[in-house]
């Protein structure tokens, strides 16, 4: 599997526990801790952005328009991460904008795997 994938988290023990989880599964890990090293990566051809929604320079909500605004061969896909629940309204509204996916923390290993997987078919 050589999925690139980008996880945006500020969360250093989270950041370094993804990265691992992801590495096992096959995955192509980058991880930066804030938004702004975010939009300096996100020209290198990600598949998919694991996206934190509260982050210390910008929110993920910011970051998901201005990669969706920015003129690019393929888009990355967007799957949210928060401590924050949603109802599944909000979901719905969330996906018709472009978002794959939301995922509570703290999330089940397997469950965000599969999630992940789901999003790159």
């Amino acid at each position: 599997m050589s999925d690139k994938i980008l996880h945006v988290e500020d969360d250093l023990d989270t950041r370094e526990f993804v990265a691992l989880l992801l590495k096992k599964e096959g995955f192509n890990i980058s991880s930066v801790g804030d938004g702004e090293s975010c939009m300096e990566k996100i020209d290198e051809g990600f598949d998919l952005i694991l996206l934190d929604i509260m982050l210390p320079d910008m929110s993920g909500w910011d970051i998901f328009q201005k990669i969706n605004k920015r003129d690019m061969k393929k888009k990355p896909k967007v799957i949210f991460i928060s401590v924050i629940p949603i109802s599944d309204e909000r979901l719905e509204i969330l996906k018709k904008e472009g978002v794959s996916d939301y995922i509570t923390k703290p999330f089940d290993n397997n469950d965000l795997i599969n999630r992940i997987k789901k999003a790159l078919t």
